[in-house]
């Protein structure tokens, strides 16, 4: 779906072969889309292919999947209490552990708040 920096994105990332996504990034790819189609912006046909191809792309091994795991979710809590000057969501605080779970160097995010906190634990992030 068009959304401000979406070209840019998708011409960054296309093609690599060592991005990392975990289902929670599924889950909200399609918390948008439902948003989409409540707004009439899309029909509930291509929300459902748009996620169909990304599950699909997951159980494919295009993408290396990173788990939320007992583990994760420690570190997440970690994050939300020692970020108190980046007020962070839960769902925020799980991508944050979830990549640095997985040693990842860097993050993408079009949300200042996570970008900001992706910063503030040595992420380099993108956009910058």
């Amino acid at each position: 779906m068009p959304e401000p920096g979406s070209d840019e994105f998708n011409r960054t990332v296309e093609g690599r072969d060592d991005l990392l996504v975990s289902d929670l990034a599924v889950t909200e790819v399609v918390s948008a889309l439902s948003r989409r189609l409540r707004q009439g912006a899309l029909t509930r046909e291509v929300a459902r292919r748009v996620q169909h191809a990304i599950v699909a792309g997951l159980d494919e091994g295009v993408h290396r999947r990173v788990e939320l795991t007992r583990d994760v979710h420690r570190r997440a809590e970690h994050f939300l209490l020692s970020l108190a000057e980046t007020p962070l969501r839960a769902a925020d605080a799980l991508h944050l552990a979830l990549a640095t779970s997985a040693r990842a160097a860097s993050m993408a995010s079009f949300d200042a708040r996570l970008g900001a906190a992706a910063r503030a634990i040595g992420l380099a992030t993108y956009p910058a």
